[in-house]
């Protein structure tokens, strides 16, 4: 069973820096992409990052230049930095993994920035 655990979330003020971690079980995810999604306060949930197998990676414009994603296929685990944090970055940070005909998600993670 395919199993995706967020972490290291929290409060930081506006311009501080946060990384989240996401550990995959259940198999390897060394050939799927990854990624990141949140969902802020009352809005829809929206992509963030992604990075393919190979380490190709793709951001959102509103991130882009702030966050970096990364894997360790070792750990099968992915990151997310986040630098330069703004409140419009409060959200859930959700990971996901593309498998063959579906798409797991993670429990999420809060982060809020505060002002």
């Amino acid at each position: 069973q395919v199993q995706l655990v967020e972490s290291g979330g929290g409060l930081v003020q506006a311009g501080g820096s946060l990384r989240l971690s996401c550990a995959a079980s259940g198999r390897s995810f060394n050939t799927y992409a990854m990624g990141w999604f949140r969902q802020g306060p009352g809005k829809e949930r929206e992509f963030v990052a992604r990075i393919s197998w190979s380490g190709r990676t793709m951001y959102a414009d509103s991130v882009k230049g702030r966050f970096a994603i990364s894997r360790d296929n070792v750990k099968n685990t992915i990151y997310l930095q986040m630098d330069s944090l703004k409140p419009e970055d409060t959200a859930v940070y959700y990971c996901n993994v593309d498998l063959p005909g579906s798409v797991a998600w993670g429990q999420g993670t809060q982060v809020t920035v505060s002002s």
